[in-house]
C-alpha cells in the first residue's frame, strides 16, 4: 500500500523525538553510564544494547519516509531532488549504526580503555554510517537553504545556522571522544546538543513540508 504523502510527513516528524527521548531515558536507566560525558552509541554496548540499536533503526526508517514525503511536496524545482536524497542518506546511515556495535570509548562500559586503538569491523562500520550521515544531514540542509532562499529568507537562515551550529557542536563531540582534555568530560553532552540541534530542523521541516501539502491538496 502506498502510504499518503500526509502520513510520511507526519512519521518524519517523529523521527527526532522518537530518538532523542529514548536515547535519554536509556542513559538514565543504564548504569555507570554517564550522559554528559559518554557517546549515545555506547548505549548500544552490552545486554540492554538492542534498545538502542532499534532506536537507530526505527529512527532512520521514519528519516526515509520524511525524505520520501520531502520528494512529493518539492518537485519539481531546486533541491527537490537531491535535498531528499540526502535526507534519505541521513536515514540510511542511521541504520547501519544501529545495524552495527559501537567499541567502547571514555570508559564505558566499566573497565574498557577510555580511547579506541584497535577498531573492530562493527565499530569501523558503525563509525563509517554515522559520519557519513552527519555528512549528508548538513549537505541535505546547504541544498534546501538555496531552495528556501528563494522562498522564504527566515528558512534559509534558520537551515544554514542548523547545518553551522550541528557541525561545530559534532565537532566538539569528535574531539571529546578523541581524549581531548578540554572537551573529554563533555562529548555526550555536545553530541546530544548537536543532535538535538539536527533533528528540530528535520521535525520543523517535516511540519512545514506537511503544512504546504495540506495547502495545495
Amino acid at each position: 500500500m502506498r502510504l499518503s504523502t500526509r502520513r510520511l510527513l507526519l512519521l518524519g516528524a517523529a523521527a527526532g523525538p522518537l530518538f532523542l527521548v529514548a536515547s535519554t531515558v536509556q542513559s538514565l536507566l543504564r548504569a555507570d553510564y554517564d550522559l554528559v560525558r559518554h557517546p549515545i552509541s555506547s548505549l548500544s554496548i552490552g545486554g540492554p544494547g538492542w534498545v538502542q540499536d532499534a532506536n537507530f533503526m526505527v529512527t532512520g526508517l521514519l528519516t526515509v519516509a520524511l525524505a520520501l514525503g520531502a520528494r512529493r511536496v518539492l518537485a519539481p524545482g531546486r533541491g527537490s531532488l537531491w535535498g531528499p536524497v540526502l535526507l534519505a542518506a541521513w536515514g540510511v546511515g542511521l541504520i547501519g549504526a544501529g545495524a552495527f556495535e559501537s567499541d567502547p570509548v571514555s570508559g564505558f562500559p566499566p573497565g574498557t580503555p577510555e580511547q579506541i586503538t584497535d577498531y573492530t569491523a562493527a565499530g569501523f562500520l558503525h563509525d563509517l554510517f554515522s559520519m557519513l550521515g552527519f555528512a549528508c544531514l548538513m549537505a541535505a540542509g546547504l541544498v534546501l537553504a538555496v531552495r528556501f532562499a528563494r522562498t522564504s529568507w527566515p528558512w534559509a537562515v534558520y537551515t544554514v545556522l542548523t547545518v553551522l551550529g550541528f557541525g561545530v557542536l559534532m565537532g566538539l563531540a569528535s574531539a571529546a571522544f578523541g581524549q581531548s582534555a578540554a572537551f573529554v568530560d563533555y562529548g555526550g553532552f555536545y553530541q546530544r546538543a548537536a543532535l538535538l540541534v539536527g533533528f528540530a530542523w528535520t521535525t520543523a521541516l517535516a511540519l512545514r513540508l506537511l503544512r504546504a501539502d495540506t495547502e495545495t491538496s
